[in-house]
């Protein structure tokens, strides 16, 4: 996680909001902004994953970058991420899934941990959203932080079981335009024709009615069609892992599975909406905390732009 923390009060100085506003409406008290690019957080983060691992750079065949705030069109985060940690001898790209990108980056790791070519998997999700934020937009600007986090996936004895889903029919709900779009010689008027509105900004758009409509449709949907593919019923999961991005959204999904809110892992509080990046967050979080027991059932659910969202199920 940067090192700078803003809290509530701090918006106070330019937008018209409070800490009762911000934390009523979202649980979130405080998030953190980064200095550095996004690619170089998720390279700290890598190398802490290695660590932790005790494995080699060298024996990593495969790295997965997961953001919607990579620093360049080209390269990937993720052939940056292998340069800098050394992992010389893995294949690297990015994949692009908004806020459910690490449950469809743990997706592909299984599929192809499963031919056997590959052994080892590095899912590095990492994201800067203050960077694609309009801090004049007091609904939107207080969600959204910086972080970054990895782990590495291997080939076990339990199955991994998945959900994913996408419509694109929902894109218009929250969108961000690239900055640049370039000049062309021999096109001189770029045309606008069924673009989404606003197409000077790079600052994310929301529409917060629909989002929230949405989310709370597809987390119960994912967590229930995961469960349905295990064999198993949502009240028999240990944990569920979710997107960061609303208290009241992970509240009234609980509800509609009928599971208690203790089971819900929930760390937006202190981290706010960190994309892609959310889910690893508070994995690491739990997992530090010695939270994430041999034999538990535990389900990871995103939802976010595209509109993408999913679920996978991991024995513990």
């Amino acid at each position: 996680m940067p090192e700078t923390v803003v809290a509530n009060d701090d918006f106070k100085r330019i937008v018209d909001t409070s800490d009762e506003w911000i934390s009523t409406r979202t649980g979130i008290s405080t998030r953190h902004f980064s200095s550095e690019p996004t690619w170089r957080m998720g390279a700290k983060a890598a190398k802490a994953a290695l660590e932790q691992g005790k494995i080699d750079p060298e024996e990593i065949d495969l790295i997965i970058g997961t953001t919607i705030t990579n620093d360049y069109a080209t390269p990937s985060m993720a052939c940056l991420v292998q340069g800098a940690v050394g992992a010389k001898n893995a294949r690297a790209f990015d994949i692009g899934a908004a806020c459910s990108g690490f449950v469809y980056a743990m997706d592909l790791a299984s599929r192809l941990l499963a031919d056997g070519e590959i052994r080892k998997v590095m899912v590095v999700s990492a994201e800067r959203l203050s960077k694609i934020t309009d801090f004049s937009r007091r609904e939107s600007c207080v969600l959204f932080g910086d972080g970054a986090a990895a782990c590495i996936v291997e080939k076990g004895d339990s199955p991994a079981y998945s959900y994913l889903k996408s419509d694109g029919t929902q894109g218009g709900m929250l969108y961000a335009h690239n900055p640049d779009r370039g000049a062309n010689p021999f096109v001189p008027e770029f045309s606008l024709e069924g673009e989404f509105p606003e197409p000077e900004s790079h600052a994310v758009q929301m529409d917060g009615k629909e989002v929230y409509k949405f989310s709370t449709r597809a987390m119960p949907e994912a967590v229930s069609e995961v469960c349905r593919k295990a064999g198993i019923s949502p009240e028999e999961l240990d944990w569920i892992i979710p997107h960061q991005a609303n208290i009241r959204i992970m509240a009234t999904a609980a509800k509609a599975l009928g599971i208690s809110m203790e089971r819900i892992a929930a760390n937006i509080s202190r981290v706010g909406n960190t994309s892609s990046a959310s889910i690893p967050i508070c994995m690491d979080e739990m997992n530090r905390a010695g939270r994430l027991l041999p034999g538990q059932w535990v389900c990871l659910v995103g939802f976010g732009a595209g509109a993408t969202y999913g679920a996978v199920l991991l024995r513990w």
